[in-house]
């Protein structure tokens, strides 16, 4: 499951738009906010995008963010 706080936290400091993180990640802005809001997994390769784009490159902050076992909504 994904840490969205974290997550949306990233995507905040980073300044990116979401509807520009829709389309590098091929997909649409409802789409994304679903995937925000824990709605729908992200898929691999939009892991490795959203990585590559916020600056991610830590395993353990990767893992912190997209592979937590539970998330504190």
């Amino acid at each position: 499951m994904t840490d969205t706080k974290i997550l949306r936290k990233k995507i905040s400091e980073s300044g990116l738009k979401l509807q520009f993180i829709a389309e590098k990640l091929g997909i649409s802005r409802y789409a994304l906010s679903m995937k925000l809001d824990n709605r729908s997994e992200f898929k691999t390769s939009e892991v490795a995008t959203l990585c590559e784009l916020l600056g991610i490159s830590c395993l353990e902050e990767k893992e912190e963010i997209f592979f937590k076992l539970k998330v504190d909504l």
